[in-house]
């Protein structure tokens, strides 16, 4: 294999490098960068391991560089330089430095996966080639076969976050896990249980971020590390549901990331697909599913969040009709708490935990508020106003839902009309949209002025009274707003608040 060093790459190296040489100190490229650079995939990420406290180096580095010092790990010594290109993300390198206190091949010896123990003498960067690696475990070979095997028996109880990122790894580069290491993480899995959990966090959303995520979810239940990372799951396994779902709760939760995952593939490939043909266009769909919601955390990742939790409270809430039927009551809100205590756990941010609450809430809303019948305007325009920016998430994960229920009896009459609704409601909605966005009929100090009124919250609910009456097309001039302003207030004299 060829290594692929990039010259932004190398400039950036080769200033680090002679700079650590005038200090006196040996540094070497390590692990991840190495192997994406054999594998000629683009990275930003760079780890160098120096003779010398890291700590230091990299308080030094950062000031040369003009960088931002991070510190990581202090026991174990491990720091970060942030360097910008740019303003943006993309334009962000992070150099993790750590140290060496035994040698180069000593410190190999004590990193997670062969293809992640190999280094470059930085002092040989401009004449580097796959003959200067040093490479004592053989990952180089490892790499070229596909296979992530662990360093030592004791990879991972000297950090079992490697666990996670065995298969997060696998995932992300198309590798095969051999099967000594994967018998080493099935013995070993519950250790996983001991790592922070934003270490946790960090690796699953980054398996979650791969395109095809869902078959590896099945993958760390069959390594025992899924239910031990969320021991919640554990109760849904072998809970029987109706007649018209094929899979039990826990079967039929990682087919709902699948299913969504189906759902967000490229236009070019849902033209092809008979059941994606049915999908309802959205504008800008992929947009809103990349946007980050914090850093290197997508809608998309917390979408498939939502699906593999949305029915986790279902165990909790099942009861059996004198007819044997099954029902979940409350499992929706039930289960929006509990994915809010593991989120938590898991050091998930508010606004993401909100987030993924918000969509399980509210993933059966759309068929309830239907009826045998199409929704109301009105009830169009409340499910809008009330999820937000989850909208469009809730919309798809409503359809994932229906497509694991039914899984490979999937009755395609049935699925086109469910389509048809989800066109329906988004069509209203976008004509609600058009009604309100181009004018705004009235305004508090409208509602002051004319109706003698005192600032208060009755103020912002006849605001929003008047706005839903808009979108739904109720009125549609200033005078009419004026008038449907009063008529509120005559109804609700004898109560603070507007219905």
């Amino acid at each position: 294999m060829k290594l692929s060093l990039r010259q932004e790459e190398v400039s950036i190296l080769i200033r680090v490098r002679d700079f650590l040489t005038q200090e006196k100190i040996d540094s070497y490229l390590v692990g991840g960068y190495i192997r994406d650079s054999l594998l000629d995939r683009p990275t930003r990420d760079i780890d160098i391991a120096v003779t010398t406290s890291a700590l230091e180096a990299a308080k030094k580095v950062a000031a040369v560089l003009n960088g931002r010092y991070v510190l990581l790990d202090e026991a174990n010594e491990i720091a970060r330089v942030v360097l910008l290109e740019d303003d943006s993300v993309q334009g962000r390198w992070h150099l993790d430095f750590s140290t060496i206190r035994e040698g180069i091949e000593e410190n190999l010896s004590h990193r997670d996966f062969t293809i992640d123990a190999l280094a470059i003498d930085l002092r040989e960067l401009e004449t580097a080639s796959a003959a200067c690696l040093i490479d004592p475990f053989q990952g180089q070979k490892d790499l070229k076969e596909g296979i992530i095997r662990a360093v030592s028996e004791a990879a991972f109880e000297d950090d079992p976050a490697r666990l996670l990122r065995a298969v997060r790894l696998a995932a992300e580069y198309g590798l095969a896990i051999e099967q000594w290491t994967e018998a080493l993480i099935q013995s070993q899995a519950q250790l996983i249980s001991q790592v922070a959990g934003e270490r946790v966090r960090e690796e699953l959303c980054r398996l979650l971020s791969v395109q095809n995520a869902a078959p590896y979810l099945y993958y760390l239940d069959r390594l025992g590390l899924l239910t031990a990372i969320v021991p919640e799951l554990t109760a849904t396994k072998g809970v029987e549901q109706p007649r018209e779902h094929y899979w039990d709760v826990f079967q039929h939760s990682i087919e709902t990331v699948a299913a969504l995952e189906r759902l967000l593939q490229s236009e070019d490939t849902a033209q092809k697909d008979a059941i994606l043909s049915m999908v309802p266009h959205i504008p800008r769909l992929s947009q809103h599913f990349q946007q980050e919601v914090s850093h290197g955390v997508s809608r998309a990742v917390l979408a498939k969040i939502a699906a593999l939790l949305h029915d986790v409270a279902k165990p909790q809430t099942k009861s059996t009709e004198p007819n044997g039927r099954a029902r979940f009551l409350g499992h929706t809100k039930q289960g929006a708490a509990m994915a809010g205590d593991i989120l938590q756990r898991l050091r998930f941010s508010n606004r993401e935990m909100r987030t993924v609450q918000k969509i399980i809430e509210s993933h059966l809303r759309l068929w309830q508020m239907g009826g045998e019948g199409k929704p109301t305007h009105r009830a169009i325009y409340r499910f809008f106003r009330d999820t937000e920016d989850a909208s469009i998430d809730i919309l798809f994960l409503t359809l994932a839902d229906f497509l694991a229920a039914q899984g490979p009896h999937l009755d395609m009459s049935e699925w086109q009309q469910h389509c048809q609704m989800i066109e329906y409601i988004w069509s209203e909605h976008e004509q609600e949209e058009a009604r309100i966005i181009p004018q705004k009929l009235i305004d508090g100090h409208d509602l002051i002025d004319i109706l003698r009124l005192e600032p208060s919250p009755v103020i912002g609910q006849l605001l929003e009274a008047i706005r839903e009456a808009q979108g739904i097309g109720e009125i549609t001039t200033r005078e009419e707003a004026i008038a449907f302003a009063r008529r509120q207030l005559d109804q609700c004299k004898t109560s603070e608040k507007v219905v």
